[in-house]
Parts: C-alpha cells; structure tokens; sequence
C-alpha cells in the first residue's frame, strides 16, 4: 500500500473527526464574532455579540444536522435585522449554505439558496439603505454572488462526494463478484472431481468384484484360470491406483500442472477389452473415421461408456451381455451402450454430487450435447449419448 503524505493524512484524520472538527471551526467562529461586537462603537455591541455566537454555533453539527443547523443560522440571520450594524456571524450564512447543497437533502439545498438570496436583499436594504439606492443595489448584489459561489461549492462537494459513494459501491460489488466467483470455481472443481473419484473407483471396484466372484468358483476346477483372475484383479488394482495418484496430485499442485487421468475417446476399445477381461460378454462397433478430440470432450466420452459398462457389470445380473457403438458422425460422437440384462440399471440413480447417470448427463450438457438412458423394449438397458466436436 502506497504511503500517505503529510495532506492525505490530514484529509483522511478531518474526515474521521468531522464533528470534532466542525466544532472547533464554529468556536473559532463565534470567539471572532464576539470580538468584533466588543470593537463594535455604534452601539449595540452586546446584542450582535449574542447574535454572533448564535449564527456560528450551530454550525458545530453542519455535516451532522444540516438541516437544523441551517435553519438556526437562518433564524438568528432575520433576527439580525433588528441589530443596529450587521454582525461578523454572517459569515455563518455562507458556511450554513455550503453545507445544506453538499450534506442536505434536495429540497433544504434549494431553500438554503432561496433564504440566501432574499437574505441578502433584506441585508442589503436594513443595513446600506442610508448610503443611497446604488450602494443597496451593489451591496445585494455583492452578497448574493457569495451566497451563489457557496451554494455553487457545496453542489459540486455533494456531487464528489456521490461519486466517491459509487466508487466504493462498484468497488464492493466488485470484490463480492470475485468471491461468488471463485466460490463457484471451487464448487466446479469439487464436482468435477467427485465424479472423477467415482468413475475411477467404481468401474475399477466392480471389475476387481467380479472377477473375484469367478476366481473363487473356477480355482477349484482350474487353478490356471484362477490365477489369470487374480492377474486381472492385481491389473485393475494397479491401474486404479495410479488414476487416484494422478488425481490427488492434481490437488496438491497448483495451476499449470495437470496431472490427472486423461483418457481418450480413442482408448474405448481398450476399456471394453478391459471389461470382457472381467467376465461380461461385450462387444463394440466403431463406426467412422475416429478424429482428434479436444482432451475434455474425449475425457467425457470414456467416462460416459465407463459409467455405462460399471453399472452393467453391477445391476444387469449373471449371464448379461452388452454391446458398446461407437460413431464417429461429421457433427458429433455418438455413443451407445446396450445390455440384456435384468433391466436393474434402470433404477441407478445419482446422490448429491453429480454421480451415476445424472453426472454422464452433467459431462454430455457441458459440451452442448446429452445422453439419455432407460430400459429397452424385452428387457435390458439402453445409455445413448451425443456429444458435439464444437468449434
């Protein structure tokens, strides 16, 4: 933060203390008012002395009270007129003016204005009219150009003043923007990585459970077969984990270094290969020219057929076979994904979080596309998805 020099302190310390500051004008005022009556030899020294005090006192609460304040000024300004000389507490008049057009409300601005300038015309009448009609013409004239510049002044302090009141709104809006903002960054960030953590851990989970199921009837019969299970089992594991590693890594860097799984559309193949490894009977059909596809949205696709194989493996039941299409269209990838399953995938639904088949909708409508899922006619359970190759 810059350092303030010796007139920014002042200013900052005079705003702070405004009534303590308003205060000690108003009795250096009134202590200057009442030493001119006391000089004052036409007599009547007393009386303007009292009507000195009383215009500058007042002015103690001019930016507190500008309203009252003036409106005392004003009253002891006419009571004036009776005095024998005009007292040096009209210089109250100009100060009350000033403060009525930058801290009054509109209407007190406009009368401030209004009193000033009838006053300065009675003023000018009780007080010049013995030294002929020219003098009370000037002298009105004269007085009310002061009032004029006051009012003037004051305006232009109550317009810097409403601008300081806009910069410093705009300035907290602006500060409240950035923190709803980075709120929600951070709130994108945690979904994205729930669903991440699910798909990782789910689809990997499922496939270790269910070759373990069929390790543990096929050990007997064929210790072989059992042990390419466990190969399997060991795979899988291996690969989970260094998805998760991969992805808690992404939390303890900062921006620029992305470590976290980045699987391709290209590499669905090899994740359906990955399943039939597991025991499910799975086919897939690639149809088109495969294209290269902005790392987000191919993420998107392999963790679209990766939810829909998962549940497969969970909810479709023994003996279900699936079949995964895959095609490459000029406008857009197209995915979908079958099984003749019980249909049990049809009730999977996703708690809070964005998980199941409401975060493959949630991946699909964050890059223009959409997926719909629901029970096929004869049994079983249809994923289809389409996302668009955008721009």
């Amino acid at each position: 933060m810059p350092r303030q020099n010796v007139f920014d302190r002042v200013v900052s310390w005079t705003r702070a203390n405004s009534l303590l500051v308003d205060a000690l004008n108003a009795l250096v005022l009134a202590g200057l008012a009442g030493l001119f009556s006391a000089a004052d030899t036409a007599g009547g020294g007393l009386f303007s002395g009292f009507l000195g005090l009383a215009m500058c006192l007042p002015l103690a609460v001019r930016r507190r009270f500008p309203e009252v304040s003036g409106g005392l000024v004003a009253f002891f300004g006419i009571v004036q007129l009776l005095a024998p000389s005009p007292s040096f507490g009209n210089v109250a008049v100009l100060v009350a003016v000033y403060s009525m057009a930058a801290y009054g409300r509109r209407w007190a601005s406009l009368g401030g204005l209004a009193l000033g300038l009838f006053g300065s015309a009675l003023c000018s009448l009780r007080f010049f009219s013995s030294a002929g009609l020219g003098s009370v013409v000037v002298g009105a004239f004269f007085i009310a150009f002061m009032v004029l510049a006051s009012w003037a002044l004051g305006s232009l302090r109550r317009a810097s003043r409403q601008n300081e009141l806009a910069l410093l709104e705009r300035a907290r809006l602006l500060e409240v923007e950035r923190e709803n903002e980075s709120r929600l960054a951070a709130t994108a960030e945690r979904q994205r990585i729930a669903r991440e953590m699910h798909d990782v851990v789910a689809h990997s989970l499922s496939v270790i459970i269910a070759q373990a199921d069929g390790g543990r009837y096929a050990a007997a019969a064929d210790p072989r077969a059992a042990a390419q299970v466990l190969e399997t089992i060991a795979g899988t594991g291996r690969q989970a984990l260094s998805d998760m590693r991969g992805l808690l890594g992404v939390l303890r860097q900062g921006p620029g270094d992305e470590r976290a799984p980045q699987p391709d559309a290209r590499q669905i193949p090899d994740l359906v290969e990955q399943v039939r490894a597991s025991g499910l009977d799975v086919a897939v059909r690639v149809h088109g020219q495969p294209r290269e596809l902005p790392p987000a949205i191919g993420l998107a696709a392999y963790r679209i057929v990766q939810e829909s194989l998962t549940n497969v493996l969970k909810h479709a039941g023994p003996r279900a076979r699936a079949a995964v299409e895959v095609r490459w269209d000029p406008d857009a990838l197209r995915l979908g994904v079958d099984d003749d399953g019980r249909g049990a995938a049809a009730l999977v639904q996703a708690g809070p979080g964005g998980q199941g088949l409401v975060g493959m909708g949630e991946r699909a409508r964050l890059h223009g596309g959409a997926v719909t899922a629901g029970p096929r006619p004869g049994g079983g359970f249809s994923v289809r998805a389409t996302l668009p190759y955008g721009s």
